[in-house]
């Protein structure tokens, strides 16, 4: 079984290419800028690049075939991985990149606790000078380009400096489904929220699950509202609360009509029975099995095998009022450059290098979902893959990404996870969910203003 695990950061449109000529002075810190010249000139002396990263397995191999790729265009450049778990990255990047020895390239989680910390420490660089040398500036979205933009004093979320760049893979938050289970029962794949709830009711009549499902772990329970979030509200709105510009109530969010709706599905009995107390992997092994119909998902988080590969598929659901397709998307890392890098050219040749088109490839080629690139080849054995893909790209057209809802505050996803199991359990109604996570916006809003 193939795993493809994912953590989210930015999703890029496919289509870009990144590396373009370009002059630009000056690079700059976390802190400030500063007056060191940037090039792309990074031939010459011997380089090692050290980086921290947390791919490892069929992941490892995919950022194996990248340096490899990497080292044969700059030959004088030699890079040296340091791998271990994402928690343990994550937990101890922040000392790792404050040792001038640490690594040149980490890579770096999005969100206040995370980047936010960083840039404002002045841990990772400034990138909006090589943003300007590669073209980065003029060929990322906006709706993608401010997730990883931050203030130099890392007080301002969403905009700002540039102060990490994707890996060439995407990951969203969507609809997968079981083809067999669907042909069976003589149900189309879904192509609107209404289409979806038509085949789940059917599905039930059956006899069957509609939607593998478990609450019992809160955090990785919120995929499922999230996901509908983006069919009720415009991505700006989405987009502005996150990045905490402080004009957009949660209301706004659709986050009303989103608790509203699986509130209704769990009393419907669609979901996974028992589902209060079945663990995120629980779940997850349900939909591969074949015992439930459908699933809202991360992509890259379910290990399908070859022949699984044919028999599910994936979707990008359309807003319910318009049909214009809006959708949590990320890169499946970031890569961010240390402050104390003694070799920032060479290190951004890299970020370059793996936001390009070679790199968007090799993803494709080792099971992954790519971004950047929609001139790629796929694997005609693998029909789920494509499906994510075409996903992708209707995201892309509409230029509908918005950033992952717990990024709004450090504890955000705890929060709204603890409230949508007191929602199943009748508890709390869907405003008040969302007056809940109101307040723990409010709260941070107060204490970030307060620095």
């Amino acid at each position: 079984m193939k795993k493809r695990h994912i953590v989210g950061a930015v999703a890029l449109a496919a289509g870009l290419a990144l590396g373009l000529s370009a002059c630009a002075p000056g690079g700059s810190t976390g802190s400030g800028a500063s007056s060191r010249p940037v090039s792309k000139d990074v031939s010459g002396k011997d380089v090692t690049l050290k980086i921290l990263d947390f791919w490892q397995n069929d992941e490892g191999k995919w950022m194996d075939s990248v340096v490899k790729e990497f080292e044969k265009k700059h030959p004088n450049i030699t890079i040296k991985r340091t791998t271990q778990d994402w928690g343990q990255v994550n937990n101890t990047v922040g000392l790792r990149l404050a040792d001038p020895n640490g690594p040149d390239i980490a890579l770096v989680n999005n969100g206040w606790s995370a980047m936010g910390t960083l840039a404002k420490g002045g841990r990772i660089l400034n990138l909006d000078a090589y943003s300007k040398l590669y073209g980065w500036d003029k060929e990322v979205p906006d709706t993608i380009a401010r997730q990883t933009e931050f203030s130099p004093d890392g007080k301002e979320m969403g905009t700002g400096s540039l102060f990490a760049t994707p890996a060439a893979r995407s990951s969203l938050i969507g609809l997968y489904y079981n083809k067999t289970i669907l042909d069976k029962l003589g149900l189309p794949v879904p192509k609107t929220l209404a289409d979806f709830e038509k085949d789940a009711a059917a599905v039930k009549a059956a006899g069957q699950v509609p939607i593998a499902y478990g609450s019992q772990d809160k955090g990785s329970s919120t995929s499922i509202l999230f996901a509908l979030q983006n069919l009720y509200a415009p991505a700006d709105k989405i987009g502005d609360f996150v990045y905490s510009n402080g004009t957009v109530p949660i209301t706004d969010t659709g986050i009303v009509q989103a608790a509203t709706d699986v509130k209704k599905w769990a009393d419907e009995g669609w979901f996974t029975p028992n589902y209060a107390g079945i663990q995120y992997a629980d779940a997850q092994n349900e939909f591969l099995s074949g015992k439930a119909a459908f699933r809202f998902e991360y992509t890259g988080s379910l290990a399908f095998s070859e022949a699984q590969n044919q028999e599910f598929g994936y979707v990008q659901l359309p807003q319910v009022d318009g049909g214009k397709v809006v959708g949590t998307g990320a890169s499946a890392a970031n890569l961010a450059i240390s402050s104390k890098s003694k070799n920032p050219d060479a290190a951004a040749a890299f970020l370059d290098f793996m936001a390009g088109k070679a790199s968007a490839q090799s993803a494709v080629d080792h099971g992954f979902l790519p971004l950047l690139h929609s001139d790629l080849t796929i694997p005609s054995g693998n029909a789920e893959l494509a499906t994510e893909i075409a996903a992708q790209q209707s995201l892309d057209k509409s230029n509908g990404y918005t950033p992952y809802f717990d990024w709004s505050t450090p504890t955000m996803l705890d929060t709204i996870g603890g409230q949508l199991q007191q929602l199943y359990a009748g508890q709390v109604t869907p405003k008040q969910l969302a007056d809940a996570g109101q307040q723990d916006y409010d709260a941070f809003q107060a204490k970030r203003t307060k620095g």
